[in-house]
């Protein structure tokens, strides 16, 4: 297959393009610079411009761009980075697809920060979306911005990712140097439900979702039984065998942080149920298979 990638040379879209190789697919890089070899189209996603030969020549085409979630301060200008890196990006590409003959199919990067923070309360894809924090009304308009595509007949996935697991970046990269200078411990009382799931799983249902025509809609890209921030930092504790009792108060985090401490502290116990039901079996299904894949592979 012919996979046209924005944002492939971050953490996810770096692995997801080894992936796709291996498998023997044929990757397209969307670039904001000059293009510098055949497997590279230069686009702007903020002026509305792509080339449309290649997004008409793709067999799926997926958004994984996004200013990084971990920047601080979330001041307003920051916040319309946030936004628009997701948002406007999603909507040139699928303007594109909704222009396109063949009607690609989209995958659009998302979030879990739609859920809000929901407690114990079991989520899957049919549970309601209140996006009551900037973040998660980010998410919603970010799943908004892929409707042209869907209007025009595409087939259209929206991928609710959770933590992606993996030493090499994302989260997990700074947690495991705090956690080994023995500085590691529970945010705010540890009862906040924290969904993760592992890289290579990440990139297997990613790759999944691209593959299976009978695939469409939105899928929460997260590992089956869901763990708590407590039961995380002890786990991830034990595999570097460090203490884990500096726990970060909930007080100090809103005041310092500001909005950042909503993603923080916010519950959100999410199951993979769609992915699930429709054949994906993990490879990572439980927290202690998903860090000990996270610190080895």
């Amino acid at each position: 297959m012919r996979i046209v990638v924005a944002g492939a040379s971050g953490f996810l879209g770096q692995a997801w393009r080894e992936h796709l190789a291996r498998q023997g697919h044929d990757v397209v890089r969307l670039v904001r610079e000059e293009a510098v070899s055949a497997n590279e189209s230069q686009w702007d996603p903020y002026a509305g411009h792509v080339d449309q030969q290649v997004i008409d020549s793709a067999d799926v085409v997926a958004n994984l761009a996004g200013a990084p979630i971990g920047h601080w301060p979330w001041t307003a200008s920051y916040k319309r980075t946030l936004r628009d890196s997701r948002t406007a990006t999603t909507r040139t590409l699928a303007d594109a697809i909704a222009r396109s003959s063949g009607k690609p199919t989209f995958l659009v990067q998302n979030g879990v920060a739609g859920y809000g923070d929901r407690g114990d309360e079991v989520l899957t894809e049919d549970s309601s979306t209140p996006g009551d924090t900037t973040l998660g009304r980010i998410t919603l308009d970010w799943q908004d911005a892929a409707q042209p595509a869907a209007d025009a007949g595409a087939r259209v996935c929206i991928m609710r990712t959770a933590v992606v697991l993996h030493k090499s970046g994302g989260a997990l990269k700074p947690m495991i140097l705090q956690f080994r200078a023995g500085l590691g411990g529970p945010i705010g009382d540890g009862r906040q439900y924290f969904p993760t799931i592992s890289l290579n799983d990440w990139v297997r249902a990613a790759t999944f979702l691209a593959t299976t025509d009978t695939c469409k809609g939105v899928y929460n890209l997260t590992g089956p039984n869901p763990t708590t921030n407590a039961e995380f930092t002890k786990e991830l504790g034990r595999m570097l065998n460090r203490p884990t009792l500096i726990r970060a108060p909930k007080w100090p985090m809103r005041k310092f942080l500001g909005e950042l401490s909503n993603e923080l502290l916010s519950s959100v116990r999410l199951e993979p149920a769609r992915l699930e039901a429709d054949g994906f079996v993990f490879e990572q299904p439980t927290l202690n298979d998903r860090l000990a894949s996270a610190m080895t592979t």
